[in-house]
């Protein structure tokens, strides 16, 4: 049995991390649910157990002794209180970009790359959102394939850019994004970076590569923002260096773990679902390349149930 934090359990993320403990059985002996100041003494629910929120103080997070903590709570915070829960001997499991690039800090995806999940020191780092998904269809065509070359366009939903997001898709107001979304679509997600990429898109890119440890593959990536609540949706264009045909791409996403073939999903279908939706399956005019559609839910696929599934790894 395990002492279990959740930081940021009053975010989207947040509670859909607690809803997939819950769901999933995980051994907690006691879990602590803590937030900014701002949120102290609300109440999130952990299966039929009501908690209370606690502050991220570091007074709060010595008092908690604990084994895994589970963050979705920002960058920043991330920064500056996940040093604290691993020097006192806690496992943190990170839902920011803010340790994905870091050299000796693992990226995982338990379907893709499990055995990196024990080259820690105490910190280990969830993908982006749209980067789970992507990388749990291309891992296994890349192991019997050999991926040379991938095009990502994704069609990422609000809720991806936290409650904010679905309130401005809800309002018509742009308090989250640069222009409204309502009836709308916006090919900007976070900032540039000054290459004329996004920070997301440049996530995309750099992840995709730590994640199937290959540096050489060639990876380009356009993200938008489109009027959807929950769930991302992405085009691929992959090319490979064997040769390839549209039944072999079929059967072996057929045989892998985590993954649905569909002739037609959506991002309605795969709300409030833990695996990744692959349909559209077709050959590219371009010799050893297809192209394929991918969705899942960005809370749960693309998060809080990759988080969860990270932490099983760790009390294995």
């Amino acid at each position: 049995m395990y002492n279990i934090a959740v930081v940021g359990a009053t975010g989207l993320i947040g509670r859909n991390i607690l809803e997939i403990l819950s769901q999933r059985n995980f051994p907690v002996k006691r879990i602590v649910a803590f937030a900014s100041k701002d949120s102290v003494g609300k109440i999130v629910k952990f299966g039929s157990e009501k908690l209370e929120v606690l502050e991220l103080t570091e007074e709060n997070i010595a008092r908690s002794q604990t084994d895994i903590a589970l963050f979705s709570a920002g960058g920043d915070v991330s920064k500056r209180y996940a040093p604290v829960f691993a020097t006192l001997g806690a496992v943190v499991v990170d839902n920011s970009s803010a340790w994905r690039m870091n050299e000796g800090v693992p990226l995982v995806i338990p379907a893709v790359n499990p055995a990196s999940v024990t080259m820690h020191s105490n910190i280990i780092a969830n993908p982006n959102c749209s980067t789970i998904a992507a990388v749990v269809a291309l891992a296994p065509l890349h192991k019997k394939f050999g991926l040379k070359r991938v095009v990502y366009s994704t069609y990422q939903a609000v809720s991806g850019a936290g409650m904010q997001g679905i309130y401005d898709l809800q309002e018509g107001t742009t308090n989250k994004f640069p222009k409204p979304i309502c009836h709308n679509v916006i090919p900007l997600i976070d900032k540039l970076d000054g290459s004329g990429y996004t920070l997301e898109e440049q996530k995309m890119i750099n992840e995709t590569k730590k994640i199937l440890g290959n540096d050489r593959i060639f990876v380009t990536a356009t993200c938008v923002r489109v009027p959807v609540y929950v769930g991302h949706a992405i085009s691929i264009n992959a090319e490979f260096y064997s040769k390839v045909t549209v039944n072999e791409v079929e059967n072996t996403l057929k045989s892998s773990p985590g993954i649905t073939l569909s002739d037609l999903p959506t991002p309605l279908e795969c709300s409030n679902g833990d695996t990744t939706y692959v349909g559209r399956i077709r050959r590219d005019e371009k010799e050893n390349a297809i192209n394929m559609w991918v969705v899942a839910d960005n809370l749960r696929r693309g998060a809080a149930t990759n988080a969860v599934e990270i932490a099983e790894l760790l009390i294995q």
